[in-house]
Parts: C-alpha cells; sequence; structure tokens
C-alpha cells in the first residue's frame, strides 16, 4: 500500500515515522506530495498536487483520505492499533470535519520543514521518491 504524506509537515513526518517504527511487516510504501510518484499518486486519485489537504492511502485501483485512510492504516498495522476501528461509529463528517481543521492549521500547530524527509538506509527502499 503506498501513502501520500506532506513531506514538509512535521506532523505528518511524525506519522511516517510511527508507521516506520510500528509498521513491522512492511505493508507500507511512501510518497512525498512533493516528489514526481507522489504528484502521479494524487493525479490518478483525482486529487489537486498542489496545496493539499489530506493523507492519501492508495491500495490498487481503490484510494481513500482524511480519516478513512488513518483507520484503515491502523486497521493494516494490527494489535493494539485495530482499536482505532471503533472511530468508525463517529459519522465521517464529523471526523473529516475535524481532520481538515487539522490539515489546514498543521503548520502552525505542528510547524513546517523545509527539509524533506530522509529516510534512514535500512528504509530507504520503503520511500518511493
Amino acid at each position: 500500500m503506498g501513502l501520500v504524506f506532506d513531506a514538509q509537515c512535521l506532523l505528518c513526518n511524525g506519522w511516517v515515522h510511527f508507521l516506520l517504527k510500528h509498521d513491522r511487516q512492511g505493508i507500507f510504501r511512501f510518497a512525498s506530495m512533493q516528489g514526481e510518484h507522489g504528484r502521479t499518486l494524487l493525479r490518478e486519485a483525482g486529487l489537486p498536487t498542489e496545496g493539499l489537504q489530506t493523507l492519501l492511502l492508495v491500495d490498487g485501483d481503490r484510494s481513500w483520505k482524511h480519516t478513512a485512510a488513518i483507520l484503515r492504516v491502523l486497521h493494516a498495522l494490527g494489535w493494539p492499533w485495530r482499536l482505532a476501528w471503533a472511530a468508525w461509529l463517529v459519522p465521517a463528517p464529523l471526523r473529516d470535519a475535524l481532520y481538515r481543521w487539522v490539515a489546514r492549521h498543521r503548520y502552525d500547530l505542528f510547524g513546517r520543514s523545509d527539509v524533506c524527509l530522509m529516510p534512514a538506509s535500512n528504509q530507504a527502499h520503503r520511500f518511493l521518491d
């Protein structure tokens, strides 16, 4: 599965680091929205390549964004992260409204980096860009 993320966003970078630590099966591959592979995945999902305010999860021909992407990722990680599946009980419009608010303010709340995330050499194969 591929994850497109904002490599300049410190919250997004933290999410990638979390996944690198907890995805012991190596399920996920990462592409920054600033890279060519990430932009291609965004276009294929019908999303803008500039000013994106969502995480995109791609699995074959299917893709998910906002909280659906996060919940599917956590489910794929297995126990205990699979407990987050209970969040599906909250209606998507409410979950996604909070998600979009955080996404709009992510640089103010968590910071921004002018330097893209550089993976450790033993993790580099998991990055598509």
